[in-house]
């Protein structure tokens, strides 16, 4: 948890306490004042009936304006403290709510490091592209999506991955053309403000993702459509994908130099077994 977090975590305990007592001094203000708003109308009203018997002395007109006086500023003052009630009511709303977010924040980071872990700890290409689906799945919340990576040889790139959609129907773009391309040629991240009015394009995906190593642009990750449950973005969605990008651009680099490596390790052992023989 950042130093952040931990700030806005004891605000939300400060602002707590400081409503309870707030909220206890107004409950017993509020019953006080019940109680001397009662007494001090049923002496209007013994004033009311002097008067109306028989006349009343000044003194007693006067006493009958002065409580009159005093019961309008009571009910003000009993006002403000149920504004003042109102008011940190709504602020702990806003700290709870927060509070959740940043639970939410917490641990959607602390499934990231798990993922990326275990994402760390796999050689083999596939397997790596299989963790990399679930972490989009499960972590950013998308439906339809696909990892895409640059074929050195055909200068294009392809899809290698995808979950919603079939390999064949996401089309294969040179660097520099369109959103897909220009997002690989620049490295520059691409997010639609309004996910919720997008119509699916294969060729201008919601999401672009650059995967980098250093400045070189290796592949990106596009998605299509989010789950059923996901609206829209949150801010965390984007440090989520930032972090996701690295370590999946790490792992695929990593297991493909495996991969490469293993095939040229087995195709050595071959020659070396035939000379052997």
């Amino acid at each position: 948890m950042s130093m952040d977090d931990k700030s806005d975590e004891k605000g939300m305990h400060v602002r707590a306490d400081e409503f309870l007592q707030l909220f206890k001094k107004g409950a017993e203000f509020t019953q006080d004042l019940l109680k001397e708003n009662e007494r001090l109308r049923y002496r209007i009203f013994q004033l009311e009936e002097h008067q109306r018997k028989g006349g009343a002395p000044a003194s007693l007109v006067e006493e009958n304006r002065l409580l009159a006086a005093r019961i309008e500023e009571l009910e003000r003052e009993k006002d403000e403290i149920l504004g003042r009630i109102r008011q940190i009511e709504a602020e702990n709303n806003d700290f709870a709510t927060r509070y959740v977010e940043i639970e939410e924040e917490n641990n959607n980071l602390a499934n990231l490091y798990i993922a990326s872990y275990q994402l760390h700890s796999i050689l083999d290409f596939d397997d790596v592209l299989k963790v990399i689906t679930e972490i989009i799945i499960n972590l950013i919340g998308a439906e339809e999506f696909a990892v895409m990576l640059i074929d050195e040889k055909a200068g294009l790139l392809g899809a290698v991955a995808a979950e919603g959609i079939s390999l064949d129907d996401v089309p294969k773009v040179r660097p520099g053309e369109g959103t897909i391309g220009a997002i690989a040629a620049t490295g520059e991240s691409h997010f639609l403000e309004d996910p919720a009015g997008y119509v699916r394009d294969l060729s201008n995906p919601m999401v672009c993702i650059p995967l980098k190593i250093k400045d070189q642009v290796i592949g990106v990750i596009v998605i299509y459509k989010l789950l059923i449950q996901k609206k829209a973005f949150v801010p965390v969605d984007y440090e989520l994908f930032t972090l996701l990008a690295g370590h999946a651009a790490t792992a695929i680099f990593s297991s493909r130099l495996y991969s490469d490596s293993e095939r040229k390790r087995s195709t050595m052992q071959g020659f070396i077994n035939l000379l052997t023989k």
